[in-house]
């Protein structure tokens, strides 16, 4: 990717101005990504100690509005924030070597489990294994409703909002796009008009520690960089080279296997989570596990948690999970490949239509950025579509507790209605156990991420040994 969209003044300067060479950015794009676990949050408050408090590139002001940009797009935004940042100090190719190198650990990881898993994931130690991980991933998905609801409901609104977003989809299963974008036009015309309840700014915001890194003391300064000033052939020219890395591609399947392929459904169906996936992975896995699960069959309910618990648990962003989702459905429907390398070309797939995008946005909005600076309008969007994504994110972990803990549900398709109900009786002890155990580590002792993950994979594992039916 990275030689197919440098800019044409990327090779005449060979020494920049703030005296970062290409090859120290190399080495220190290296280390973010093979330090970015714990999600979003995590990520960017590596980033920020690394960029910001270390290495001091660019300022405290400068990193969060870039931030806030990043916020307002879809896609991972730690991702896009490590694009924009080596966008800034490095034109194109360092946007693109930072991006690139921040999930390129995350694709190895997770097609090496992938392929563990789609070959021996049925193997007893093995399901045992993913057993106790799902119960962990539940918590760790509650956390995150705690987590992003405690920035974003500042208000009484904000929470209605919220609560409008969970029954929406998880009662009568209107599509995530759909209530994205209606929060976000509600936003929109409230904050244009004043409204001061959606006047609520929302990002995730590094922990700020000791005194704050100005822009004037930064290598950077405080300057704008001579290519980060808009013009309008440059963004005719980016997006022309990134929407043809992103389209074609999905046409020429589409064109060549036909739109009932599995390749070709991969394609266009990641490709549209591509641009509706505001709010980071956990506001759209449960749209993308159900579509998964219940409208192309590449999935079991409790598969998308499998895959989850193997985003969470290596380095990369979350969304990486959907390399998986790719991965399985190629590999059950390999058509005339053999299982495994259809498999690691569905998974491919997934990951290029799902980034390829983010470089689009980056690339393209960047030098636009300043103009974005102080817009209500596009503040009160924000807090709206933020108050919906905690409503979204609340009804994944709703999703996957009830396909959890319990081993059936019944639908519930009347009055409007469309959703999975749980039949009580069909409740997992064990599973309700491990859930409830990895809530209270992660919740209420501040247990880490990882150390919950691993404990709660070994207490499957010595569950499964110990003859317990799992």
């Amino acid at each position: 990717m990275s030689a197919s969209i440098p800019t044409p003044t990327c090779a005449t300067e060979a020494a920049p101005s703030h005296g970062v060479s290409l090859r120290e950015a190399l080495k220190v794009w290296i280390r973010v990504a093979l330090l970015s676990f714990g999600g979003p949050a995590g990520q960017i408050a590596v980033m920020h100690r690394i960029i910001v408090e270390e290495k001091r590139w660019i300022g405290e002001h400068r990193f969060l509005h870039a931030l806030n940009y990043c916020m307002l797009l879809p896609g991972p935004e730690a991702q896009q924030l490590a694009t924009y940042i080596g966008w800034l100090m490095h034109r194109t190719l360092g946007g693109v070597m930072a991006g690139v190198l921040f999930v390129l650990p995350g694709v190895v990881s997770i097609m090496a489990l992938s392929i563990v898993y789609a070959l021996f994931g049925k193997v007893g130690i093995v399901s045992a294994l993913f057993f106790g991980l799902k119960a962990a991933v539940l918590a760790v998905v509650l956390q995150a409703v705690l987590r992003i609801g405690s920035k974003a409901l500042k208000n009484r609104v904000m929470v209605v909002i919220a609560v409008a977003g969970f029954c929406a989809i998880f009662f009568f299963g209107v599509p995530f796009p759909a209530i994205i974008f209606t929060a976000g036009i509600i936003g929109f015309l409230a904050g244009r008009a004043g409204v001061p309840a959606f006047q609520v700014r929302n990002g995730h915001g590094p922990a700020r520690g000791g005194r704050e890194v100005a822009d004037a003391e930064t290598l950077l300064g405080e300057e704008l960089p001579d290519h980060a000033r808009p013009t309008v052939a440059r963004a005719l020219r980016v997006s022309a080279i990134c929407m043809t890395l992103w389209l074609v591609p999905v046409a020429l399947l589409m064109a060549g296997l036909g739109s009932g392929n599995v390749f070709s459904q991969i394609a266009t169906f990641f490709s549209t989570m591509a641009v509706v996936t505001f709010g980071g992975a956990y506001a759209v896995l449960a749209y993308v596990a159900q579509q998964a699960v219940e409208n192309y069959g590449w999935l079991a309910p409790g598969e998308m948690l499998d895959g989850l618990g193997m985003a969470e648990t290596t380095p990369g962003p979350l969304i990486m999970v959907l390399q998986f989702v790719g991965f399985m459905g190629a590999f059950r429907d390999p058509g005339a490949l053999s299982p495994l390398t259809a498999g690691v070309l569905g998974g491919l797939l997934a990951t290029w239509v799902t980034f390829v995008p983010c470089f689009l946005f980056i690339f393209l909005g960047a030098p636009w950025i300043e103009s974005l600076r102080g817009n209500q309008a596009l503040h009160g969007a924000l807090s709206a579509i933020t108050a919906a994504v905690v409503g979204v994110v609340l009804n994944l972990a709703v999703w996957f507790a009830i396909h959890t803990v319990f081993r059936e549900t019944w639908p519930v398709r009347a009055f409007g209605l469309s959703f999975d109900a749980p039949v009580l009786a069909s409740v997992n002890p064990w599973a309700l156990l491990l859930s409830g155990a990895a809530v209270i580590a992660v919740i209420r002792l501040k247990a880490g991420m990882m150390t919950t993950l691993a404990a709660s994979s070994v207490a499957g594992i010595a569950l499964y040994l110990a003859g317990a039916p799992l």
